[in-house]
């Protein structure tokens, strides 16, 4: 996760006011405090929290996961999110996903895959955390994993 990223979408969240505003306000709270600053004022600290992160020209972390296996499931849901809790494209898990990814693959990874879900929305379906994982193929996930132990 780029926690730079999240910061910022949750500062927009609190500055736009059309959510429940608790998570935005307890998460930067705690990035604040537990990484001493904002993004602007640690950004170091950010940097090294977060697995990648896109304002972090080196992104030193990518080197610790080069020789593994990975595999990442998003649902996108950009309408939804649009309409739901007003967020763009940058307030978006899915981004940090893709830039994880693309950045593993530039390091020379080459057993990275990237599973975009697109399940339909209709505004009276009620959402939740567990969306994505409900959604994944668990058998099928589970013959990846074998036969990643198997290499």
């Amino acid at each position: 996760m780029d926690w730079t990223r999240k910061w910022q979408q949750h500062k927009r969240d609190i500055k736009i006011n059309r959510i429940d505003l608790w998570e935005p306000i307890f998460m930067n709270f705690m990035l604040e405090t537990n990484l001493k600053g904002t993004p602007k004022t640690a950004q170091d600290n950010y940097h090294n929290f977060s697995t990648y992160s896109y304002s972090d020209e080196n992104n030193e972390n990518v080197k610790f996961y080069k020789n593994y296996a990975v595999r990442a499931y998003i649902e996108p849901k950009i309408k939804y999110r649009l309409k739901k809790y007003y967020r763009t494209l940058y307030e978006n898990n899915s981004t940090d996903i893709v830039g994880f990814l693309a950045e593993l693959e530039l390091a020379g990874n080459e057993n990275t895959e990237l599973i975009v879900l697109q399940t339909e929305y209709t505004q009276s379906e009620n959402r939740n955390t567990q969306t994505t994982w409900n959604e994944i193929n668990k058998d099928e996930l589970m013959d990846w994993i074998n036969k990643q132990t198997e290499r």
